[in-house]
């Protein structure tokens, strides 16, 4: 009996323990990324996006990743309610081009995500690739929220895969966000996207700009950094214009945001454009209704 209690006692205060790590490592989190809003003021001020945005790309050994700090126009109260519910989850990445699918199970550690990964343009669901993200809220405050995806395999040889988000409240009607995106290639995946670069995305580029050539104009970033920086972007954008669509009635917010995200990606052309902008609209709006036939079924 007393080894009962003593156990039960040495597990109440492990619990307290790690609760008082959590809570100090969410508010020097917070304390970090309010830092840097401030260390990027004239970035945000000052730059290509016309906009409070800032993006930086790495590349280490195999793996790669795009970096977004922004400010959105939102409450951190809208902001939070919004991301903090898988469901949710799958209403923004569905937007991308490459997403096909989307449905979001279980709950608390227990949540997931299952996507399914495909070619930008109409195709059916077995011809996509299945993607499964481990989703986590790693801190939930009044002052700092952060989320994390994770999936151990991609399409391709490709693995590691990480979205991470993280906000702070800036004043009553702005929060600063912090995402990041990023994932590791094996040679299948290095091959592939060799052909690609070399092909297909030949006269692609990302945003970050890495010279000037003979007339003074600027080069950007191409290959694998070019390319973790265009999704970056495109998930970035996703959030956005999903938080942008929050206030309308609910039968309006998936159309306002299929076509907010292509109106935003369509302000980067040289980097984003794939699809115009009916043809996006057509092929969004039957995933949608798949999607929603697929999760019916299931239910």
């Amino acid at each position: 009996m007393r080894f009962l209690k003593l156990l039960s006692a040495v597990r109440a205060l492990l619990s307290l323990s790690a609760l008082v790590v959590t809570v100090a490592a969410s508010a020097q989190d917070g304390a970090a990324l309010r830092a840097r809003h401030e260390a990027l003021q004239g970035e945000l001020a000052d730059n290509a996006f016309q906009r409070p945005l800032v993006l930086e790309s790495s590349r280490e050994g195999d793996r790669v990743r795009g970096d977004i700090h922004a400010v959105l126009p939102h409450s951190f109260g809208v902001v939070a309610a919004a991301l903090r519910d898988s469901a949710h989850w799958c209403d923004i990445l569905i937007l991308h081009l490459n997403v096909k699918y989307c449905r979001a199970r279980g709950a608390g550690a227990d949540s997931a995500l299952d996507l399914a990964l495909g070619r930008k343009f109409d195709q059916p669901l077995e011809q996509a690739y299945p993607l499964a993200f481990d989703w986590r809220v790693t801190a939930d405050r009044a002052d700092y929220q952060a989320l994390l995806l994770l999936a151990e395999s991609g399409p391709l040889g490709t693995s590691d895969y990480r979205i991470a988000v993280e906000t702070v409240p800036l004043d009553a009607g702005s929060t600063f966000v912090h995402m990041s995106y990023a994932y590791r290639y094996g040679l299948a995946a290095r091959l592939a996207l060799r052909g690609y670069l070399a092909t297909l995305a030949r006269d692609k580029i990302g945003f970050t700009v890495v010279g000037r050539d003979d007339e003074g104009e600027p080069v950007h970033v191409g290959g694998l950094r070019g390319v973790v920086e265009r999704n970056a972007m495109r998930y970035f954008l996703a959030i956005d214009v999903y938080l942008d669509a929050t206030g309308l009635p609910a039968g309006q917010q998936a159309e306002r945001r299929l076509e907010g995200w292509i109106d935003a990606v369509e302000r980067y052309p040289r980097q984003l454009h794939e699809l115009t902008r009916e043809d996006y609209l057509v092929m969004k709006r039957k995933e949608l209704e798949r999607q929603q036939s697929v999760l019916q079924r299931a239910d």
